[in-house]
């Protein structure tokens, strides 16, 4: 594909291939330097953030944007690929290939003749394939879970699977009993000034409240952005009112800061 064929390609033609064009005249001689400099090591602060950043415009439904944003994150799946063909490893075929190939191998209840007719079903099937393939049959059961995940979400997904073999609380009041308890621990923790048993005890009420949320059938994830957006919404509001009665947030008390806090959250914000 030539550079005119690049800038101007027409809407029937692959789209696809023209962004690995694109790509491809980035890294190469005369191209672009900053490409040409990248590595896997260097994307990979990029990676997440596009992962990030797609993920705020699907919760926010800003569909308009989260086009873009997944646009962006499938840049990054192309740059990977392209820094790859160029090392002979493999290239972008090769990784859509591999998906193909997985999606078929997994989903035999569509492609195949097995049965799942329940979605529980299918992630059971799913889970033993992928267990099969990997050659996992004889280690840890959570071997390998959520592994480079943020620790929030790989301490959902460790529960989520450990609960498919039946390691889980029958009701949701087991879940509670045991955030009451952890609570308590770390209380006792902060009382006898145990630094260490505090951090461990701060980590087990954590994992404990995202157990919940998992019973909930809630993403913690998603209740964690909702809670901070909350949090930074009636900052900025406080802000506002303090500076209304004639205080900045450095020269405010901690009683006026709380004041102004507990009057936002009292009107709504």
């Amino acid at each position: 594909m030539t550079d005119q064929e690049m800038m101007n390609c027409p809407d029937d033609a692959s789209q696809i291939d023209r962004l690995r064009a694109i790509m491809h005249r980035l890294r190469a001689p005369g191209g672009c330097p900053w490409d040409a400099e990248q590595s896997h090591q260097s994307l990979v602060s990029n990676l997440i953030e596009e992962a990030y950043e797609t993920v705020d415009a699907i919760q926010r439904e800003d569909f308009d944007h989260m086009k873009e944003e997944l646009g962006d994150l499938l840049l990054q799946v192309v740059f990977h690929s392209e820094i790859s063909q160029e090392a002979g490893r493999y290239n972008l075929d090769d990784v859509a290939r591999g998906i193909c190939d997985k999606l078929v191998r997994r989903h035999p209840h569509v492609f195949g003749t097995s049965a799942a007719a329940t979605t529980d079903a299918v992630l059971q099937q799913w889970d033993q394939i992928k267990r099969a393939e990997k050659g996992d049959g004889e280690k840890p059961y959570l071997h390998g879970v959520g592994k480079g995940l943020p620790a929030l979400l790989r301490a959902a997904k460790l529960q989520k699977k450990a609960a498919k073999v039946g390691f889980d609380w029958p009701v949701e009041t087991g879940v509670i009993a045991k955030i009451r308890e952890e609570l308590i621990e770390l209380q006792s923790a902060v009382d006898a000034q145990d630094l260490p048993a505090v951090s461990e005890e701060l980590g087990d009420l954590m994992f404990s409240v995202v157990n919940l949320a998992r019973f909930r059938g809630a993403d913690p994830e998603v209740l964690m952005a909702t809670a901070n957006a909350k949090f930074e919404t009636r900052f900025g509001k406080m802000e506002q009112l303090l500076k209304s009665q004639g205080h900045t947030l450095e020269s405010a008390t901690p009683g006026q800061m709380e004041s102004a806090w507990e009057a936002v959250k009292q009107a709504g914000g």
